[in-house]
């Protein structure tokens, strides 16, 4: 393997600078934060969950609308990072100001919460499309692990600081309040997402796309419109994303609700937060070696080795009860999360036409995001209905069957038909 470019080196360290939110907010410190807010204002603990479940659908679903839209219109040349940096500004200002707002208000932490997971995914709109830019399609599968690895890596670094403070100030080493200390990460969070950023603004640049049109909002919607009709044409591109709706949903709900499940459980937030540091620091070389399987097996065969490993997960949590039950569980989702995710991407990127990645990422983003609301909702509904958590995991397991299925049917990128 020949050394990396600024290119590809800038573009895998973006997955440095904006995993901390990864696992900072999405995962850890914002959801036991809000728990806890939540909590003290008389909500109850399923209800609570649950309502992050809406929550996460609720922004999802906001990107799901938007995301094919956009990505056509920056398929434009010149136009796919100007969309990036909007979107990168809009998450990682919203994170910041996760700490500034009054600590009994949860539900305005939950809105602002929402702008942050739009600004994030959309930014991932871009940057999963800028992939095409960066690096030859034999080079895909690794740089795309890489960079999950990468983001891993870099996490812990906000993540460690993060946990020092919120520890050291619930025991009264320093002289600050547990959720003072909690506002503190999500400053940390959004200066490290900020300034590792900066390479990736720097070097990465588009190379691929469309000649502009004089109007570019009218001839995005044509455009938009050619190319669902396109992506019927590319039988294979279209049974992927079948596969990839289903499968994904159940590793995005897992990823973003597993904190709040735990905490349903009665593990405490010391605990949580042990267990998703050593999760991040596990997950580092995992990803990596996923794409160097890839390059053995085939990205298609750790595809399938990936969604097993869920399956085992969602039953596995189904019977959940101790402390210990969920470090086993958090080990098995540190062994196939960036991976699965990593493959995906690079799987997709060999797919599609060049010239209009940011288009067909759109349309892989609406899949996923689309997904992403189901996931959510089932479980937020189980919630609420069952006062058991427990149903709503078990129950993504039939996403991961159907994804497999359809996978299954999908042949290798060197061979794909039109």
């Amino acid at each position: 393997m020949k050394k990396y470019s600024s290119a590809e080196n800038s573009w895998m360290f973006y997955d440095w600078a904006n995993s901390a939110y990864s696992i900072i907010i999405t995962t850890a410190v914002f959801p036991l934060y809000y728990k806890a807010v939540a909590t003290e204002a008389g909500v109850s603990l399923s209800n609570s969950t649950a309502y992050l479940g809406y929550t996460v659908a609720i922004a999802t679903f906001i990107l799901a609308m938007i995301g094919p839209i956009l990505g056509t219109i920056a398929d434009y040349e010149g136009l796919k990072k100007k969309f990036f940096l909007f979107f990168f500004l809009l998450g990682s200002l919203a994170t910041l100001s996760l700490a500034f707002v009054p600590g009994d208000n949860w539900l305005a932490l939950l809105i602002i919460y929402t702008i942050t997971a739009v600004g994030f995914h959309g930014a991932n709109i871009f940057y999963d499309a800028f992939l095409v830019d960066v690096t030859p399609e034999e080079r895909m599968d690794h740089i795309s692990a890489r960079g999950f690895g990468l983001g891993y890596i870099g996490s812990t670094i906000p993540f460690i600081i993060s946990i020092a403070i919120i520890l050291l100030a619930g025991k009264g080493v320093i002289p600050l309040a547990t959720s003072m200390a909690s506002k503190l990460a999500f400053v940390i969070t959004a200066i490290w997402w900020f300034s590792f950023t900066v390479p990736m603004l720097k070097n990465v640049h588009q190379l691929h796309g469309v000649k502009r049109e004089p109007q570019l909002l009218v001839g995005s919607f044509r455009r938009l419109g050619g190319t669902f009709r396109e992506i019927r044409k590319y039988r294979t591109v279209f049974l992927f994303l079948i596969a990839y709706f289903f499968y994904i949903d159940g590793v995005g709900t897992i990823i973003s609700m597993s904190t709040a499940y735990g905490t349903d459980l009665g593990i405490s937030s010391t605990n949580l937060l042990i267990i998703l540091f050593v999760t991040q620091v596990v997950a580092a070389p995992f990803a990596i070696i996923y794409g160097k399987l890839a390059q053995k097996f085939t990205g298609k065969k750790m595809l399938y080795v990936g969604i097993f490993v869920y399956m085992i997960v969602c039953i596995y949590a189904f019977f959940m009860k101790t402390t210990m039950d969920f470090w086993v569980l958090a080990m098995l989702v540190a062994t196939s999360q960036g991976g699965i995710q990593a493959l995906s991407r690079s799987y997709f990127a060999r797919l599609v036409p060049k010239e209009k990645a940011n288009e067909f990422f759109g349309f892989y983003n609406i899949f996923g995001k689309f997904a992403s609301v189901m996931g959510p909702l089932l479980l937020g509904v189980t919630a609420h209905l069952t006062g058991n958590s427990a149903y709503g995991v078990f129950s993504l397991i039939i996403l991961f069957i159907i994804g497999i299925a359809f996978l299954a049917k999908v042949p290798e990128p060197d061979a794909k038909t039109s």
